[in-house]
């Protein structure tokens, strides 16, 4: 049996301490997150939050029992750093592997996808469809944990994942070279007669909350999925990869 209280740092997916943290800052490693014990407001502390912030890292405070639990009450010294398994590519690097293929850009982007199997499963099934990457948030989203990377079954080893402040300003970005950006959201048009031709970036919203309503207003198409029994939802991993297999048919 799995003790989960010890999983995440067995895994080497957390790092725990002050001068671990610091060199990990120092030396550029992705770091999805980093949190601090409540009341850790010692000079180590603070200058690593404020090297976080500086990197673009989100920084969270959290109660010191819970840095115990998450650490199996190890020496953390009040603080946490969560890593991601692989280091994250651009959004530049993503395009540069569409260009290098000879094809059209097809991108995921995700929306505030917050369950590391979720994300797994669908750069699993971005992989096997043909995309070229996957494009998340870098705040209140899963990161390329060791849950998503076990859930992807090896994909992430092949497949680019990008992480950005911005979901909106990046869409902008990919609309200027002629991307269209479809989102996947009830009221859509139905998914079987929407034409996928051309760069292609398909946005799958949050599990509970979909797109957000910004990022919906910079969508070219919303697209819906139909649904003939009593449940108003699909899981997010099973809709992203029914609509990339039906991007993949158009290409």
């Amino acid at each position: 049996m799995v003790d989960n209280k010890h999983e995440k740092y067995q895994n080497d997916e957390l790092l725990i301490g002050r001068n671990p943290i610091a060199e990990a800052l120092s030396s550029g490693r992705s770091i999805i997150k980093i949190m601090i014990a409540k009341g850790s407001a010692s000079g180590p502390a603070v200058e690593i939050a404020a090297k976080a912030k500086k990197a673009g890292i989100p920084v969270q405070e959290v109660e010191r029992r819970k840095l115990d639990f998450m650490t199996g009450s190890a020496a953390h010294q009040g603080v946490a750093a969560l890593c991601a398994m692989k280091d994250y590519a651009s959004v530049e690097d993503i395009l540069k592997l569409a260009e290098e293929r000879g094809e059209q850009p097809f991108i995921i982007i995700l929306d505030e996808i917050e369950d590391p199997h979720n994300l797994g499963a669908i750069i699993r099934s971005a992989e096997c469809a043909g995309a070229h990457g996957v494009i998340i948030k870098k705040r209140r989203s899963a990161g390329l944990t060791y849950t998503a990377y076990k859930a992807s079954a090896g994909a992430l080893e092949y497949l680019p994942v990008a992480r950005v402040t911005n979901i909106a300003d990046t869409i902008d970005e990919l609309k200027a070279r002629n991307i269209w950006v479809y989102g996947a959201d009830m009221d859509g048009e139905d998914y079987l007669k929407t034409d996928f031709s051309g760069g292609v970036a398909l946005i799958i919203g949050n599990e509970g909350k979909g797109i957000s309503r910004l990022v919906r207003e910079k969508c070219d198409v919303i697209v819906s999925l139909p649904l003939k029994g009593h449940i108003n939802s699909l899981n997010a991993s099973v809709a992203a990869g029914i609509l990339m297999y039906k991007v993949a048919e158009k290409r």
